[in-house]
C-alpha cells in the first residue's frame, strides 16, 4: 500500500478567512475530513486544541503550525492555509498569514516531527515564505511544499 502524498491541492486554502485559530484550524481540518485523512472532525480538533494548550504554535514571521497526533488521523498529512488578515497563534510578533496544520496518526512514530523540522528549516528562508504568500494555484503550492519538505 502506498502512502498518500503529504499534501495535495485539495488540502490548500489560499483564501482562509477565519478570524481566530480555532476557526482556521477547523477550516483546514474540514479539508482533511473531505480528503479522507481524518475520520472524526471533533476528536481531531480536540486533540489539536489539547496540543495548542501545552504551547502556542505560532512562530515569528507570520507562521502558525498547529499540529497533533490523533487516533482520528488515517495518514500523515499537511494542510496549508493562507490568511490575508492573519490569525493569532500566539507568536510574539503577531498574527500568522501562513498556517500549516500537521496531522499525524496516533501511533505514527516521529514522522510528524520530521515534517515539523523540515518545515521549520524552510520557514526561516524569506524566499520560501514569499513564494507561499504570492502563490495563486493550490496545486502548485502543494507541489512546492511537497518538494521542499520531502
Amino acid at each position: 500500500m502506498t502512502t498518500p502524498d503529504l499534501i495535495t491541492a485539495d488540502l490548500v486554502d489560499l483564501g482562509l478567512d477565519a478570524t481566530d485559530k480555532h476557526g482556521a484550524t477547523r477550516a483546514l481540518a474540514e479539508r482533511l475530513v473531505s480528503a479522507g485523512r481524518v475520520t472524526d472532525l471533533e476528536e481531531f480538533l480536540k486533540d489539536v486544541a489539547a496540543r495548542e494548550e501545552q504551547m502556542a504554535t505560532g512562530l515569528e514571521g507570520g507562521i502558525g503550525i498547529p499540529h497533533c497526533r490523533s487516533a482520528a488521523v488515517t495518514a500523515p498529512t499537511l494542510a496549508f492555509g493562507r490568511s490575508d488578515a492573519g490569525v493569532d497563534f500566539g507568536a510574539p510578533d503577531g498574527p500568522a498569514k501562513l498556517i500549516f496544520l500537521i496531522a499525524a496518526p496516533e501511533g505514527g512514530g516521529s514522522e510528524h516531527l520530521k515534517v515539523l523540522a523540515a518545515l521549520a528549516r524552510r520557514l526561516v528562508r524569506a524566499e520560501f515564505k514569499q513564494n507561499l504568500l504570492d502563490a495563486a494555484d493550490p496545486a502548485a503550492v502543494a507541489e512546492y511544499i511537497r518538494q521542499e519538505v520531502a
